[in-house]
């Protein structure tokens, strides 16, 4: 019980739900779990290992995946079977990613990883992505969709990243999804993927429920004024801003990628 009140004491109410409100609002905004935010704001603002930090994030995705979800649905925007075909490829390739996680490189993958997004980034300048635009699902569209569920699914197990951040530009660049489809998709295939992280997190006492339902719960709260703000932004405008957003991650994935590689 010591243990418990101090480890509360560790977490301030006030930080997890902050927390919660801005990865909400980017969750919405940009279509991703706000894992990438969730996980070192947990660790640096509430002190939570990084591990622990890790599982609760995934658990508090959930709740706001789904008020995201609701609100992309809401004005047509969420692509059901292609996020169908993309949680296929991902959870296979999550299967495969924990188990290559202590066989490969890890470090080379994590710059590869990042020259991918820098290379993202920089198209995402100069792509206006149509919002009439509709994926027809033929052999080909269906093929390249399993293999980024897939490839999405390696690198989440074996970078911890999410899915998001690698589908919402795949879908927008190569397969030439309207950006608030990839990101309303993107979004709902995250749910099953959260939802079975989270039972085999639970199994393993890697998550700190109370505080993943603060986070969870005030996520929610901001997770439809990031998407209304996504729709507000024209298309070139919205891009943009996503290309950004990319920039400020791709520095933070280099300083720890540096951190990690100078331990090892």
């Amino acid at each position: 019980m010591t243990d418990e009140l101090e480890t509360d004491r560790r977490r301030p109410i006030w930080a997890l739900v902050g927390i919660g409100l801005f990865a909400g609002f980017l969750s919405g905004m940009f279509g991703i779990g706000g894992g990438i935010v969730i996980v070192p704001l947990l660790a640096l603002a509430a002190g939570f290992p990084r591990r622990l930090a890790a599982g609760t994030s995934l658990a508090a995705i959930v709740p706001a995946a789904l008020v995201g979800v609701a609100s992309y649905a809401v004005a047509g925007n969420v692509d059901w079977l292609v996020a169908l075909i993309l949680v296929i490829g991902s959870v296979v390739g999550a299967q495969v990613g924990a188990h290559l996680l202590h066989k490969l490189p890890v470090v080379a993958i994590r710059w590869a990883f990042i020259v991918f997004l820098i290379a993202v980034a920089v198209s995402l300048f100069f792509a206006v992505p149509s919002r009439d635009a509709e994926l027809q699902l033929d052999v080909l569209p269906i093929i390249g969709l399993v293999v980024l569920g897939f490839v999405t699914g390696v690198l989440s197990g074996i970078l911890g990243v999410g899915g998001g951040i690698v589908v919402v530009p795949m879908l927008i660049l190569v397969f030439g999804q309207s950006d608030l489809v990839a990101k309303g998709t993107s979004l709902a295939m995250m749910i099953p993927t959260a939802i079975s992280g989270t039972i085999g997190n639970l199994r393993r006492k890697n998550v700190d429920l109370i505080a993943a339902v603060i986070v969870g719960l005030s996520a929610s709260v901001t997770t439809a004024l990031g998407a209304a703000a996504a729709a507000a932004l024209d298309p070139r405008t919205a891009s943009i801003v996503f290309a950004v957003f990319l920039a400020l991650l791709i520095m933070r994935l280099v300083v720890e990628a540096w951190k990690q590689g100078h331990k090892e």
